[in-house]
């Protein structure tokens, strides 16, 4: 056990894992740089903690930056034992944690810095998709180590003391502190698009708390990752009536009435997050249209409609589940694409990226149409053309090209307004109604709302053993 119980980075690990599980590995390390009047006795630890402990019971491995040290900088030995954690966290098959609370590169060793932050760099590259990977930013986070947290797979910045950037707001041209602080916590959550939470310190321990504990510890782990005293056939309330915000949605069918949210403040009109049920980790992607505020009042509205960073961040989310066995559930609700300049720029690419996550994704996948799916929008949310498992539909639901109305309009431009009423009828019966797709196969069961749960736990039950083959290559190019 370390002798140094008492600064900030020792604390925030004995916040992090079970009460006396911490077992510090590498404390007489120190730095091996003489240069500019730098001793080793100034450099207890040189500045990093690292160790092992548990998460109810899981096996972690953790490091935790101590800004008391040369204000927490990175140099040679500090680098490799951030490098040597990962090295022990691959070999074990367990999630690594890294605390930051960094002032940049150890000028006083140069280049051995440099090649220091390469290696951490080199070990995240590493570790992806073998092992998850989870970092808090409690202090700076500048330059090169905001690469850091953008390669984890979950980052949380602490919201009064936590700084991200590349470049410090002052030196942005026309910009400065007092006028936008690209730097802050919540600038960077609704910004940079690899934020999942930012709170106080103690809100960030115990969200990495619970996502550990929904997480497999590896890529060969299971899903399976709790038992399950909920009742499976629990009948879900109110599920019609608030289809229009997943986050409600997904915290009434699942387990115990947990959801558990990532990027939260980023693109909030695609909800990502994770969801149990009957103990099984289920990863989750759905179009949001309202968010609803704790009393049950409309808080934000947005289109039903895809946008770059929608999509963006929906791909990568996919990407994770795959990676890890974690079964992907999508929830449906879009009728287009947004339709404006910006959007314009990155949106194919964005979809793109989203399509190929979903149709080359090996994971069981679940698609419940909760509203409209209307056109190639509805296409890349994860429907069986690009290879859903299965799909489920609410009675009310609406699938097919367009709105019937427009679709009148586009065949009979002639007509007038009570034939076109005429025709938009006709048009919903035949080619938008949800009895019309399942009529052609494209969706396989009716569900009424209230019977969600059942249905999904019996779907992922049943789709547990999948195995698909995928055809020998490198690697995609998406």
């Amino acid at each position: 056990m370390s002798s140094n119980n008492q600064n900030l980075a020792m604390q925030r690990i004995a916040k992090l894992v079970d009460e006396n599980s911490f077992m510090e590995i590498g404390s007489l390390v120190t730095a091996r740089s003489t240069d500019f009047n730098l001793t080793a006795a100034k450099t207890p630890s040189d500045g990093v903690i690292i160790g092992h402990g548990l998460i109810d019971g899981n096996l972690v491995f953790i490091y935790s930056q101590d800004a008391s040290v040369l204000n927490g900088t990175i140099g040679e030995m500090h680098a490799k034992k951030i490098a040597s954690v990962y090295d022990m966290a691959m070999k074990m098959g367990a999630p690594v944690i890294g605390f930051i609370d960094c002032g940049g590169i150890r000028l006083q060793e140069s280049f051995d810095a440099l090649d220091g932050f390469g290696q951490i760099y080199a070990k995240e590259v590493a570790a992806s998709g073998v092992i998850p990977q989870i970092c808090g930013v409690f202090g700076n986070c500048g330059g090169g180590l905001s690469v850091v947290p953008a390669l984890c797979d979950f980052a949380f910045i602490e919201e009064t003391k936590g700084r991200m950037f590349v470049n410090s707001p002052d030196s942005i041209e026309g910009n400065r502190v007092d006028k936008c602080d690209t730097a802050c916590a919540a600038f960077q959550s609704e910004n940079n698009g690899c934020i999942d939470g930012f709170g106080s310190e103690d809100e960030i321990i115990a969200d990495i708390r619970a996502l550990v504990s929904l997480l497999p510890s590896n890529n060969e782990g299971d899903p399976y990752t709790d038992s399950c005293e909920d009742d499976l056939n629990r009948v879900c309330s109110s599920m019609a009536e608030m289809k229009e915000d997943p986050r409600f949605l997904l915290a009434e069918l699942a387990d115990e009435h947990n959801f558990f949210e990532t990027k939260a403040s980023y693109a909030k009109n695609m909800v990502t997050g994770f969801i149990r049920l009957n103990g099984m980790t289920v990863g989750a992607i759905a179009n949001c249209s309202v968010v609803y505020d704790e009393e049950g009042k409309k808080a934000e509205e947005f289109d039903l409609a895809l946008t770059a960073k929608g999509c963006e961040k929906a791909a990568e989310f996919v990407e994770f589940c795959d990676a890890f066995s974690i079964p992907v559930l999508s929830l449906t609700n879009v009728n287009g694409f947004k339709n404006c300049m910006c959007s314009e720029k990155r949106l194919a690419k964005a979809l793109a990226k989203m399509t190929y996550a979903l149709s080359s994704a090996s994971v069981a996948k679940v698609n419940l149409i909760t509203g409209k799916a209307f056109g190639s929008a509805y296409v890349a949310m994860n429907s069986k053309s690009i290879g859903a498992d299965l799909v489920y539909a609410y009675p009310d639901a609406k699938i097919g090209m367009m709105e019937p109305k427009l679709a009148a309009k586009i065949m009979y431009p002639e007509a007038d307004a009570s034939e076109l009423d005429t025709k938009a009828d006709e048009y919903d019966k035949l080619q938008s109604s949800v009895a019309s797709a399942a009529a052609h196969g494209y969706v396989d069961l009716v569900i009424d709302p209230a019977d969600t749960r059942k249905y999904l736990v019996a779907a992922f039950e049943m789709l547990y053993t999948k195995y698909e083959y995928k055809p020998e290559k490198k690697h995609g190019t998406k």
